[in-house]
């Protein structure tokens, strides 16, 4: 699947690099807040995402702590109102920044 970060995720709280975070994790498993942060960790734990664990995760915007918790729920509800926006208009989102159309006409091709 692929994906385009729309702008409006990129003017989140976080970073785009925590936003491509939050959409890997959610092709791998797709659910919702609060069971997405199940995904996070152990993506981060095993180091799945551009081979980053929760150190390198922080370097680049996306913190587990308790308090950081309230700004990464945000960013994950955005991003998952984002694709259920695009699914209903027809475009692919995904996390390597290339939109693709959906449906019969993008099958053919």
């Amino acid at each position: 699947m692929q994906v385009a970060v729309s702008a409006r995720a990129e003017d989140s709280d976080l970073p785009a690099d925590a936003v491509a975070f939050v959409r890997f994790c959610r092709e791998r498993r797709s659910v919702a807040w609060p069971e997405i942060y199940d995904e996070m960790c152990a993506v981060a734990r095993r180091r799945l995402f551009r081979g980053w664990g929760f150190e390198e995760l922080a370097e680049h915007g996306v913190e587990f702590g308790i308090f950081q918790m309230t700004a990464l729920a945000a960013t994950t509800r955005r991003v998952i109102a984002e694709e259920a926006e695009a699914r209903c208009s027809g475009v692919a989102v995904g996390i390597h920044g290339a939109q693709t159309e959906e449906g019969p006409a993008a099958s053919a091709a």
